[in-house]
């Protein structure tokens, strides 16, 4: 018998069709918590992105074996719940780790040479070449705060544009940094000695708030910091400050604490580059954030 599976989050019509080839698939977005709670009953698997909450009570009305999340985080899935229950949970982090690496690389060379402000006041019908002097990345250095798949792809970026690369990740051996011509620092050391500090852990009580007033005032004063994590990882009020009073000289956000981050003062700032959460944004990313995904619950239940 084919399982029945229930989408409720838009991912690329590739996955779709592949989840069809093997299940009856039923799409429908933009549910409720109620009429979710309603319908699971009927479905074999779940098929979510962020938009879902996949909560407690979501998970006890259901007959679910496996529920798939195209993409990384899996804060939007009562975990506790799941386990309890016996129902497998997959996602597919590896899906955007190429597309969240080369944001960072782009986003740090628009902030570096100005490129946005050169294009705008081009726009505007000027020629200021003078005004947007900028800074080169090679020869600089990078840090890197944790170092899984997308952090290691970062150092092979940077290395490649001839900067030494620094990281810190309590998982790894200064072994495991050297494969990537890399050197292991702890956290405080990396921040004193980086031109550049690029974040790549999870959000987790371990680390809300890692970067905070004390450590942002621990970087250089020509210091730029990257975050295309998550949001709730540096104190946005305190960078806020420190950009405010040139303490660094500026920053990258893809990532906020509060998402649209309306109203925040960041926003006014110019020594910044903000975008609204595009690291995953591309055709590659959203592909395989599906295709892999239904891969995994595909083999769950060929098992």
């Amino acid at each position: 018998m084919r399982p029945k599976i229930l989408i409720t989050d838009r991912i690329h019509e590739v996955a779709i069709e592949e989840a069809r080839g093997f299940a009856d698939v039923d799409l429908n977005f933009g549910l409720s918590h109620e009429e979710l709670i309603e319908k699971i009953g009927k479905y074999d698997a779940l098929i979510v992105r962020s938009g879902t909450k996949v909560t407690k009570e979501v998970i006890e009305k259901s007959n679910l074996k496996i529920i798939g999340r195209a993409g990384v985080g899996l804060d939007n899935i009562d975990m506790e719940a799941a386990r309890k229950r016996g129902i497998m949970v997959v996602n597919s982090p590896e899906a955007s780790t190429i597309s969240v690496a080369e944001l960072v690389i782009g986003s740090l060379i628009a902030l570096m040479r100005n490129i946005i402000q050169a294009h705008t006041s081009m726009k505007e019908g000027k020629w200021e070449r003078s005004k947007f002097m900028g800074n080169e990345l090679f020869g600089k250095t990078m840090g890197i705060i944790g170092f899984g798949r997308i952090g290691r792809e970062v150092a092979l970026r940077a290395i490649a544009f001839g900067m030494d690369v620094l990281v810190y990740d309590p998982g790894i051996t200064g072994e495991d940094a050297r494969e990537y011509n890399c050197r292991l620092l702890d956290l405080d050391e990396l921040l004193k000695n980086s031109d550049i500090v690029t974040l790549h852990v999870p959000l987790t009580d371990a680390t809300r708030g890692m970067i905070d007033e004390r450590r942002l005032n621990m970087m250089k004063n020509s210091a730029i910091l990257v975050n295309i994590a998550r949001g709730g990882l540096v104190d946005e009020e305190a960078l806020y400050r420190v950009l405010k009073e040139n303490k660094i000289k500026g920053a990258v956000l893809d990532v906020f604490e509060e998402e649209p981050p309306r109203g925040s003062k960041l926003l006014g700032l110019d020594n910044v580059v903000l975008t609204p959460h595009l690291g995953a944004s591309t055709d590659e990313a959203q592909i395989n954030a599906g295709t892999v995904v239904v891969e995994k619950i595909k083999n769950f239940f060929r098992e």
